[in-house]
């Protein structure tokens, strides 16, 4: 009987596959590899989730500011989104990265640093987190991390995807968000405000401008789109 699987469900099932037999024939169990003669079918990569400035915005206005948390999670957005950082990135960020002042901040990448800014919105909020919540949750202890849980350790990039994930339920946003969806808004956003491409490669730290450029041919379908004219 023939299953109804996905590209992606055979591809994976086909690398298991070949895994399989090249250990038989390490181990001399077998002589030939029948997988050799097996493609793996193309995969169509999807087109990331993008959120419009409406849908950010109402992102954003989820944290409750009144709380010593609310504070922190919308410092934690606000850049994100400002910044187009991995979230790796952003939990690993250290005071000494921020400048906060001028409205930049220094990512130290596995290739290079690089210096990206950001705006007011981000500024703001990423001061009233630091004047009234960080040192609260350090209850006196050292770190040199600039978000940290509410003990006071780091934070961990399943327990930032729970956070937005909640932000994005609560504010009516459908679909699969990640914090990756704050990572393509930037780009989109930004190519879409005249920015230049290899501006938004710098920051976004991509060795291969061709990786950025996918934001390129996203946007001009995202017109077409808009417009009927497919």
């Amino acid at each position: 009987e023939k299953e109804n699987l996905s590209s992606a469900t055979v591809s994976r099932r086909i690398a298991a596959l070949r895994s399989f037999f090249q250990y038989l024939k390490k181990e001399n169990i077998v002589d030939t590899d029948p997988t050799g003669e097996l493609k793996r079918p193309k995969v169509e990569k999807k087109a990331p989730r993008i959120l419009d400035s409406e849908e950010v915005d109402r992102l954003m206005a989820q944290p409750d500011r009144k709380t010593l948390k609310g504070l922190r999670d919308r410092a934690m957005l606000e850049l994100l989104y400002a910044t187009g950082i991995r979230v790796s990135e952003l939990i690993s960020l250290e005071m000494s990265d921020i400048e906060l002042k001028r409205g930049y901040m220094v990512c130290r990448r596995k290739v290079r640093e690089s210096w990206i800014p950001f705006g007011d919105s981000a500024k703001k909020a990423l001061s009233m987190y630091l004047k009234h919540a960080r040192d609260v949750f350090l209850k006196g202890k050292e770190s040199s991390l600039v978000f940290t849980n509410c003990s006071g350790g780091s934070m961990s990039r399943q327990g930032f995807w729970k956070i937005i994930k909640k932000y994005a339920a609560d504010a009516g946003i459908s679909g699969e968000i990640t914090p990756h969806t704050l990572r393509h808004s930037f780009a989109i956003h930004l190519l879409q405000n005249g920015a230049e491409l290899k501006n938004v490669q710098e920051m976004l730290g991509h060795s291969d401008i061709s990786t950025t450029a996918m934001y390129a041919s996203l946007d001009t379908l995202q017109l077409r789109q808009a417009y009927g004219n497919e």
